[in-house]
């Protein structure tokens, strides 16, 4: 398996390295966004890539893309990569990239949660609220909620959380008949997708989505979309309530990172990360393709 850890893209104007994308400018209207095989685990980037794990993000979000594009508008042109870099560069763009609109990004990640889970389950623990949002006594974790909740988070620099913010804080910053857009459609996109995961035996615990303006001030659907990374997917045979089923997505990586140690001391969680074994890189890959497999194949 071929593995791309960083792009040099010499033919366009590199614009921005994320944990998992880079995104050079194709004009002044449209950008080629790459996603390559870096992997972050608590908002950090890890020092070796998982083989082929961009591809499978970029055909899951693809997939996605087309089967909600009734919803909202999405960023994608429909603009073929591999003909917009020169020749040499074909192998960095194909299969894991897409030419997008150039949008005016909102800065808030529209969060959705339909199950009790992770930093969602912790904040009930303690307060019997998740990011504000009051919830009936006595759940329990992995609990699937009574309606899908919209809990938002401010979008942080690579290498920092992401920010819980409240329903008022969105409407602060972006006003309230966007923030209330964006709230309705992202829940509006998480039925449907949790809909269909379903028939394919896959639960979507939650998700977030990222939005944009274009220059009519239309709201658009950008970046990625119900991906691993994106998403917390469940195998719906091992499901139960009461624990969180292993997911399809970077868990190895996670569990592996809980437990290892640097100069004889677990690993702070802070840059750099520690060597990944060969066998929890494999496993990952694994799973990543596994989900792809399971949500698109007939």
């Amino acid at each position: 398996m071929s593995a791309l850890y960083a792009t040099s893209i010499q033919s366009l104007p590199l614009l921005s390295k994320g944990k998992v994308r880079d995104v050079y400018a194709l004009g002044d209207d449209k950008l080629l966004m790459i996603t390559t095989d870096r992997l972050s685990a608590f908002d950090v980037v890890m020092g070796q890539p998982i083989p082929e794990k961009g591809i499978v993000l970029n055909q899951m979000a693809n997939f996605w893309f087309d089967k909600l594009a009734s919803v909202i508008p999405n960023h994608l042109t429909r603009i073929d990569p591999t003909t917009v870099v020169t020749p040499d560069e074909i192998s960095q763009v194909k299969g894991r990239a897409v030419v997008a609109k150039r949008l005016k990004p909102i800065l808030v990640e529209a969060v959705v949660r339909g199950y009790l889970a992770g930093s969602g389950w912790k904040d009930y623990k303690e307060s019997g609220q998740v990011c504000g949002i009051a919830l009936p006594p006595g759940l329990e974790n992995a609990q699937k909620l009574p309606e899908p909740i919209f809990t938002p988070a401010a979008k942080a620099d690579v290498g920092e959380h992401d920010e819980n913010i409240s329903f008022e804080k969105v409407i602060e910053i972006i006003g309230e008949k966007l923030a209330k857009q964006i709230r309705e459609v992202s829940i509006r996109l998480y039925k449907e997708a949790s809909e269909y995961a379903a028939t394919r035996g896959i639960i979507i615990a939650d998700t977030k989505f990222e939005f944009g303006l274009d220059d009519t001030g239309q709201l658009v659907l950008m970046d990625e979309i119900l991906t691993a990374d994106s998403s917390r997917f469940w195998p719906a045979e091992t499901y139960y309530v009461g624990a969180n089923p292993p997911s399809y997505d970077k868990q190895f990586v996670r569990d592996w990172l809980e437990t290892a140690q640097v100069d004889g001391k677990l690993w702070p969680k802070t840059a750099p990360a520690p060597e990944l074994p060969a066998d929890v890189i494999e496993k990952t890959a694994q799973k990543y393709r596994e989900a792809l497999t399971r949500l698109t194949q007939a």
